[in-house]
């Protein structure tokens, strides 16, 4: 696998090597060691995943607040995704600065998020479904989010929002 750095602190592509033959093809998407020498973290102790039936579903913007050290591997495993991280990190140079990646089943590449970056996605077809690893336990009381839509970030969506939960919809606006 090569495991590259991808424009905020801390957040990484990883692009798997995939071993095709008659049957298809085999592909590592996660090694602790490669993982350990590259800075990333190399255990994992959550795994989700998220079917989303409409395109233009848009889930996020989502994070976990301290003392959560919540970081995430995502990767496409049907469809495709406009996937985007948004650095909430105060102390940044990437302060409120976004980048975004399309992953989708064919590239297989996954997306390392760190602690401190929000996270989220929009569908660019049907039947799409997402699958994340997780460093750190899942804790409801830590959840939070960001609008999508918020002018603070000026996130340029592919397509119109077809499909969004009722939670993402009423974020607050984002303050500095």
């Amino acid at each position: 696998m090569k495991i590259r750095a991808a424009g905020l602190p801390g957040l990484f592509l990883v692009e798997i090597e995939r071993r095709a033959d008659e049957r298809g093809y085999f592909a590592r998407t996660f090694c602790a060691r490669e993982f350990s020498a590259a800075g990333l973290p190399d255990r994992f102790v959550q795994s989700s995943v998220s079917v989303n039936i409409k395109k233009g579903t848009l889930r996020g913007l989502h994070f976990q607040r301290a003392p959560s050290s919540e970081g995430k591997l995502v990767t496409c495993a049907r469809g495709r995704i406009f996937d985007v991280a948004v650095d909430l990190r105060p102390a940044s140079a990437t302060y409120c600065q976004w980048t975004a990646f399309e992953l989708n089943e064919e590239n297989k590449t996954l997306l390392y998020i760190p602690p401190g970056i929000a996270h989220g996605f929009q569908t660019l077809e049907d039947e799409v479904v997402v699958s994340y690893l997780m460093t750190d336990f899942y804790q409801p009381d830590l959840s939070d989010g960001v609008r999508w839509d918020d002018a603070a970030f000026a996130v340029r969506w592919p397509l119109p929002v077809t499909v969004m939960s009722k939670d993402d919809r009423s974020r607050p606006d984002f303050v500095k």
